[in-house]
């Protein structure tokens, strides 16, 4: 896609889910020379799972870094409670700031950043968030923090935005080409947001069917 197209986009939401009813699987079990952020953990440790096929094309991905360079793993299952709370305190920070917009700029605006609950592939298993590291753990420059939105990085936590260092630049190319190359896809508004089977990641290849729809884990 050369458009970004966001998360909300009818023609997204329009793609069906044929669910495989593949399960979910814990990277800390299963991860092999994956790390894992410790920073970013829910009560239940849920952000630790991915379906068992994203899995497998993380592992993939690591395989293709060159030497010395790890996936640095920060969240990927999120349960849909925990999805709708993000989405709606994203919301709140909006309406706050921008007190003269009205509902529906507020919700539009927000879908640039948090997926609406209902279709958001982390609640599906089927989305990850992550970035790269060195050999010893110490994570890479990529431009902006993990998570960073539009306001506070004046965009630069657009894949492609411009802005970034060269640096940086080059981390995140490195980063797109191993995840690309294992199947995954990107979500163009954030540079550490990568999928796999999910109705964007459908929409994106021109598959027309995604294989992973929201679910419950347990």
């Amino acid at each position: 896609m050369s458009e970004i197209v966001l998360m909300s986009d009818d023609r997204v939401a329009a793609v069906p889910v044929r669910e495989c009813m593949e399960p979910l699987v814990s990277v800390r079990h299963q991860g092999g020379a994956l790390l894992i952020d410790g920073r970013r953990q829910d009560p239940d440790g849920a952000y630790a799972y991915l379906r068992e096929g994203v899995l497998e094309r993380l592992l993939e991905a690591q395989a293709l870094l060159p030497g010395g360079l790890r996936l640095l793993f920060v969240e990927g299952y999120r349960p849909p409670s925990l999805q709708r709370r993000y989405f709606e305190e994203y919301a709140g920070r909006l309406r706050a700031g921008h007190p003269d917009w009205s509902a529906e700029r507020v919700r539009s605006a927000a879908r640039r950043y948090v997926s609406p609950p209902e279709i958001a592939p982390h609640s599906a298993g089927a989305a990850v968030d992550l970035t790269l590291a060195d050999a010893d753990g110490r994570e890479l420059d990529l431009g902006t923090r993990v998570n960073a939105d539009p306001e506070e990085s004046a965009g630069a936590c657009y894949t492609a935005a411009e802005d970034i260092g060269a640096r940086a630049r080059e981390h995140r190319e490195i980063l797109g080409t191993a995840l690309t190359a294992a199947g995954l896809v990107n979500y163009p508004t954030e540079w550490w947001h990568w999928s796999f089977g999910d109705r964007y990641w459908a929409f994106a290849t021109g598959t027309g069917t995604a294989c992973y729809g929201p679910r419950e884990l347990g």
